[in-house]
């Protein structure tokens, strides 16, 4: 996707039950959501924006040299907040597809973002996503570990039928682990917003099916490796670890 088109928004809410403040707390002598910010800076796909209700995270990316868009603070989810900000610093559509990388990843590897817009190069496709086999026979029944299920829709990529917190589909076979970073297009993301959660959405309590119920195609690629999403002070610690390995 050419960089003028593409937009990178990293949605980051000050307020989380698990670990208070996370996108301010401290890896290496630096905020969490500079890391992030990083990472998908480093991908070199487009601009990058974060998108808070938070004054002190917008001052932290302006520090960095980055740049961050103030949200409301009710929204319901990332998508809801990323689509606001695009509303805001996008108002003539200039920007046609739009990458939802989340605020918790600090050891993203840029290269996911470039593979995750790939996934999006077909006409047909609404969304794209990421995905990794799992390896760990502790994850397959772990309702934490979402995963996707799908028909092979080309080398190394996914045409996802289904989402789920259960060990699907059963059988022998890969089971694979959905990785949060999603690419729109544009018309999606706006589509997308504007339904209602559906059935499915609410008993999974997994949004992306909202897209599947309306019909929508997210293609899935596969990836060699799983970001860490940072949720609670042990998920910190594994974070600020790998990082100063690196």
């Amino acid at each position: 996707m050419p960089a003028q088109s593409t937009i990178v928004l990293i949605p980051a809410r000050l307020k989380a039950t698990r670990l208070p403040d996370k996108p301010l707390a401290d890896i290496g002598g630096e905020p969490m959501i500079v890391h992030v910010w990083r990472r998908a800076m480093e991908a070199e796909v487009g601009r990058v924006v974060v998108a808070t209700d938070s004054e002190d995270v917008r001052a932290a990316i302006r520090k960095a040299g980055g740049e961050a868009v103030m949200t409301r603070d009710d929204h319901a989810s990332g998508s809801d907040r990323i689509f606001e900000a695009l509303s805001r610093i996008d108002p003539d559509a200039d920007r046609d597809v739009v990458v939802n990388v989340q605020g918790d990843l600090p050891t993203l590897e840029p290269r996911l973002i470039r593979t995750c817009l790939a996934a999006l190069a077909k006409r047909e496709v609404h969304i794209a996503t990421l995905a990794a086999e799992i390896r760990d026979p502790e994850e397959r029944t772990n309702p934490n570990v979402v995963k996707v299920v799908g028909t092979a829709a080309g080398p190394g990529v996914l045409r996802a039928l289904y989402f789920t917190r259960a060990t699907a589909p059963w059988g022998d076979g890969p089971l694979y682990h959905h990785i949060g970073l999603y690419a729109y297009k544009r018309s999606a993301l706006e589509r997308f917003v504007g339904l209602k959660p559906s059935p499915l959405e609410l008993r999974e309590r997994l949004e992306q099916l909202r897209a599947l119920e309306d019909n929508m195609r997210i293609d899935v690629a596969i990836v060699d490796t799983v970001p860490l999403g940072v949720d609670t002070p042990e998920d910190l610690e594994r974070a600020r670890r790998a990082l100063a390995r690196a």
